[in-house]
């Protein structure tokens, strides 16, 4: 009986097996044996080359006025890396603190949608939005600005300059990627066990010591899942980056995802394309491994 289950479960799910192999297991293998491949033989030469340019797209012509200020790009994996230092915590927090106040409040739902928005559209519509939002003459970010009295920012077309353009994006994207955070945080934040916040309203707790030293420890778990998830997200970030500035001005907002694009698109440079997308693959693993491990290990020990 054993193995006649057995047989059965195997031929179920052979389809799967073989659709897997021919269209997940045969591409990873096929990119990891052509990102070793050179004109001259093969070896380390495209991982070199990759991790050393900075700016792989030499069609990308700078203006001589902006081309004379500008400071030279980081490379497309430190851009990724300040990315997910600034969008990462910010992210976080709002989301965090949102739930927190928005929690049993008339009109929250409004607020909530308002945040979502930016989950549902298409990430190329978030990217034009990006673009106009930081425009020097029709932008609502300059226009703040020149309500707060800060006048160097007020004309400039952020995405236009290498100074501004990678911070330009990843402010844009905090409100593209707010709503995931607010919602993961919404739910955990219904299931937490009021009495411990009603306990420490009678003994005279303040909402800052409520927050800080019952909310925050109790959404670990949340704030695991949305940490994972928002670096993934910024790690191979594309769409943003490649309506918004195509990773311009001169590689200044470059990122790995798009680095592998250019490549393969535009210098048909199938090597260096693939070492990057193994790079990219690698450095995306490590905290999605790290995740399933925390996962599988609260699962224990439930």
């Amino acid at each position: 009986m054993k193995r006649t289950k057995y047989k059965i479960t195997l031929l179920f799910l052979l389809p799967e097996l073989i659709f897997l192999a021919v269209f997940v297991l045969t591409p990873i293998i096929g990119t990891v044996v052509i990102s070793f491949l050179t004109p001259g033989g093969a070896g380390l030469d495209n991982y070199y080359k990759v991790v050393t340019e900075k700016s792989p797209d030499k069609a990308l012509v700078l203006p001589d006025n902006i081309a004379k200020a500008r400071p030279p790009p980081w490379g497309a994996f430190i851009h990724n890396i300040v990315w997910v230092a600034i969008h990462l915590p910010i992210v976080v927090f709002l989301g965090m603190i949102l739930a927190y106040l928005l929690h049993e409040v008339r009109g929250s739902s409004i607020v909530k949608s308002i945040f979502f928005l930016g989950m549902v559209i298409p990430m190329v519509v978030g990217g034009l939005l990006i673009r106009f939002m930081f425009d020097g003459t029709l932008g609502v970010v300059p226009v703040v600005l020149k309500t707060l009295g800060i006048k160097g920012l007020i004309s400039k077309t952020w995405t236009n300059y290498p100074q501004t353009a990678l911070i330009s994006l990843i402010l844009g994207s905090v409100w593209l990627w707010t709503g995931f955070s607010l919602t993961v945080y919404s739910a955990a934040y219904e299931s937490l066990p009021k009495s411990y916040i009603e306990a420490a309203k009678i003994d005279g707790a303040s909402g800052f010591q409520i927050f800080f030293k019952i909310v925050v420890p109790l959404l670990k778990h949340a704030t695991i899942i949305v940490v994972i998830m928002t670096m993934l997200w910024d790690l191979k970030i594309f769409d943003i980056v490649y309506v918004s500035t195509l990773g311009g001005p001169g590689g200044s907002s470059n990122v790995m995802a798009l680095v592998m694009y250019l490549y393969f698109a535009r210098s048909l440079d199938y090597g260096r394309s693939s070492a990057t997308a193994v790079i990219l693959a690698i450095i995306t693993l490590i905290p999605g491994v790290w995740f399933i491990r925390r996962v599988m290990k609260g699962a224990k020990t439930r």
